[in-house]
């Protein structure tokens, strides 16, 4: 049991806030993507896939779920900037398009890790980014994501997908401790 209760949360963004912005992202990804050809979500795992499923309901074109799962956090509330590939398997990537799902985008280690290393060993023709929290101001790499939900200072947060040790991935919104 965590150190931490669901008392104690602040709501930063409530769940009807995060259907509103998912259901305006899966518009724009549907108009960059167009609605004909295939594309292959990879949801990084355990975080996103919360995120992953609800966005993927407002896709249009034919849409596969690949799930993958790499770690930065351990669990601490920072990332340790480096990057443990726990299971990177998927399909033949190589000529079709592909959406990387993260819930949270901080040092951009993860995701430098992962489009590095998809692009090298999998050849995707299109490959783009989606996240549900981008937060800039902890940035060590030069990577941004296609697209992105909210931005957020420096708070630790939790909910919907994104955990304390674990615990209150379950949540219907994002909240952060004081």
């Amino acid at each position: 049991m965590p150190d931490k209760r669901v008392e104690d949360l602040k709501v930063l963004f409530s769940k009807e806030d995060i259907e509103k912005r998912i259901e305006q992202l899966a518009h724009q990804i549907n108009k960059d993507f167009g609605t004909k050809d295939d594309l292959t979500l990879i949801c990084v795992l355990k975080g996103s896939s919360i995120f992953c499923c609800d966005l993927s309901k407002h896709l249009k074109m034919p849409v596969q779920m690949e799930f993958i799962r790499v770690s930065s956090y351990g669990n601490a509330q920072v990332s340790s900037g480096h990057v443990q590939a726990l299971d990177l398997t998927l399909p033949n990537l190589e000529n079709k398009n592909a959406l990387i799902v993260e819930d949270i985008i901080d040092t951009g280690c993860t995701l430098k890790f992962l489009t590095d290393i998809l692009c090298r060993t999998h050849g995707p023709k299109n490959l783009k980014v989606v996240t549900l929290l981008n937060k800039k101001i902890a940035r060590k790499t030069d990577i941004e994501p296609d697209y992105y939900c909210f931005e957020v200072d420096d708070k630790f947060v939790v909910g919907y997908g994104l955990d304390y040790e674990g615990y209150f991935r379950n949540l219907p919104y994002v909240g952060y401790f004081e």
